[in-house]
């Protein structure tokens, strides 16, 4: 499947590669680390029958400017999204954000004050300790990793990519999400993401999560190996009136493992 990300939004961090489409009440979709809005194609195409929807490649990530030196931390995004829902004169969208995604959203609205409509977190980095051992190994060695031949760098990005999902990823998928990130501009930008995670920028924020003011929708795949369902669990605690759903037969992908299911919950969440 073609896609395409046709506007931009000049950022602090970088140019942003953005689409939106669709009819209705606005909804944001959010990607993680190390994915893009390719993620949520099948899901945007479903939501689209009754939102305008909105995706957007985080600087440093997809179609989106990669470059060194660039700011690509939580806390970058964090400023880019705000920016960015400005640009697009949302005051209170419905927002949906998968992992990285889920913390740049939640620091988005509990650091700057930007109200949603509607929020899901869907296997969202959200509470300590975060990430996987592999992503730990790399973000303290990470000049090491860089400096990788092409070939091994690209085996083991398509192979962690594929970790992130409970099914077998079709190659054309595998291929769509891996290609940001080679070549001379994408292989340091891989490594860059991870060097600049830094869990303060979580735990700034965690103690605040019982302040979100709207509906809240937490989803996450049961097989998530990335990060356990138990994640999902605690987090929904911390939420006061939060409402968890746990997807079957799911992992941390849940978009490529279970889209129609996804879109499903998120469709009936959204219109109530």
């Amino acid at each position: 499947m073609s896609w395409k990300l046709t506007e931009t939004y000049d950022s602090p961090q970088g140019q942003v590669r953005w689409a939106s489409f669709g009819d209705g009440p606005p909804v944001v979709l959010l990607h993680g680390t190390p994915f893009s809005s390719y993620v949520w194609r099948d899901v945007a195409a479903g939501l689209a029958t009754r939102h305008r929807v909105y995706v957007w490649d985080m600087p440093g990530y997809g179609l989106s400017e990669k470059r060194a030196g660039q700011d690509v931390s939580l806390a970058a995004q964090q400023e880019v999204f705000t920016g960015l829902l400005e640009h697009w004169g949302l005051r209170s969208p419905a927002v949906v954000a998968h992992d990285f995604g889920g913390a740049v959203s939640l620091r988005t609205a509990l650091l700057d004050g930007v109200r949603y409509e509607r929020f899901v977190l869907v296997d969202a980095v959200s509470l300590r300790p975060w990430g996987s051992n592999f992503f730990r190994l790399v973000h303290d060695n990470a000049d090491v990793f860089e400096a990788l031949p092409p070939q091994l760098h690209e085996a083991l990005v398509r192979r962690y990519i594929a970790t992130a999902a409970h099914r077998e990823l079709p190659s054309p998928t595998l291929d769509a999400l891996t290609e940001p990130w080679l070549g001379e501009t994408g292989q340091p930008a891989f490594y860059r993401q991870i060097a600049q995670a830094d869990e303060r920028h979580t735990q700034e924020v965690e103690d605040r999560y019982g302040d979100l003011d709207c509906p809240v929708l937490i989803a996450w795949g049961r097989e998530d190996s990335w990060l356990p369902a138990e994640r999902g669990t605690r987090l929904a605690q911390q939420i006061p009136g939060a409402r968890l759903e746990l997807i079957d037969d799911a992992g941390h992908l849940v978009q490529e493992d279970a889209p129609a299911r996804l879109t499903g919950l998120l469709a009936d969440f959204l219109a109530h």
